[in-house]
């Protein structure tokens, strides 16, 4: 009987069998691999979406909110306005122009 803790050694012709059944298996597992590549890069690409769309909800939240209440310091007090995000000074004068 042979020792379970010994290495089977195999022949060259053995391993060369070897090797073109690894490399069948590979080749036909492409098309599921290149199928979940597809699906992996969707979901990122939703998920970078979403991201961005929460982030623009953030930033008009924020704005609205300066808005309607003025915007608040750290401390609480109105005395140094803040803009939640580059360039909503511009938006923030836009809108204040169309209430006149």
């Amino acid at each position: 009987m042979e020792n379970p803790n010994q290495e089977r050694v195999f022949t060259p012709e053995e391993l060369e069998a070897k090797r073109k059944e690894m490399l069948k298996y590979y080749k036909d597992s492409m098309p599921y691999l290149k199928a979940q590549y597809e699906h992996e890069e969707m979901l990122f690409k939703i998920d970078e979406v979403r991201f961005k769309r929460t982030a623009v909800q953030v930033q008009y939240a924020t704005l609205m909110n300066q808005v309607e209440n003025g915007p608040l310091n750290e401390e609480g007090s109105e005395d140094e306005p803040q803009m939640p995000f580059p360039g909503a000074e511009e938006q923030l004068a836009r809108k204040l122009k169309k209430q006149d």
